[in-house]
């Protein structure tokens, strides 16, 4: 099919919580036999009125709230060994995720740990993070840190104990056979997720 737009932009400008859409509606459109839908592209301040037509799809509500989360997300200060390839590449996964991220390299994590309430030894996993209140040990995924932080329980954090391979970082972008664990700073814990 011929293309009968000049041009369709799709501008996203995330400024803390404000989101402005907006959209440029072709110049002019032949008369045509097939059915078409028009859709309002948002109307916010001074951001003109676009019209959107044929077979043109605006952005859903679940991509502009996953934009505003992901915008919106606290930075993780990650301490991890300098050696260590897997932390690294758990790294680089929050930053490709969308969190902004600091990251320590320390040769005494235990310490570390120990001084966040981390301190039963097989909750331990080779990197130590923090976000917003909240311990993240090892290679927990995104979607866990996203729900810890919505839902924010009574816990110290999560932890994927050890280095499950099938996470993020170890092998997989996709979590696969190993369970992440919410653990209190007595120690004890309880599955949050399994994969």
């Amino acid at each position: 099919m011929k293309n009968r737009y000049r041009s369709i932009v799709a501008g996203i400008s995330v400024t803390g919580s404000m989101l402005m859409l907006s959209a440029c509606a072709p110049d002019s459109v032949a008369p045509s036999a097939e059915p078409t839908t028009t859709t309002s592209a948002v109307n916010h301040s001074d951001v003109a009125k676009a019209t959107v037509t044929d077979k043109v799809t605006v952005a859903g509500t679940g991509v502009v709230a996953q934009l505003v989360a992901e915008s919106s997300r606290p930075e993780v200060v990650v301490y991890k060994s300098a050696s260590c390839g897997c932390c690294k590449d758990w790294v680089a996964y929050l930053e490709d995720e969308g969190f902004q991220v600091s990251t320590f390299n320390h040769e005494d994590l235990d310490s570390i740990k120990a001084q966040h309430g981390l301190t039963a030894p097989a909750l331990k996993s080779c990197h130590t993070a923090l976000v917003d209140g909240y311990v993240i040990e090892g290679h927990v995924p995104v979607g866990d840190i996203d729900r810890l932080l919505a839902e924010r329980p009574d816990v110290v954090g999560l932890t994927a104990p050890g280095m499950p391979m099938n996470s993020p970082g170890m092998g997989s972008l996709i979590p696969k056979d190993y369970d992440v664990l919410a653990f209190k700073k007595d120690g004890s814990s309880r599955i949050f997720s399994s994969y």
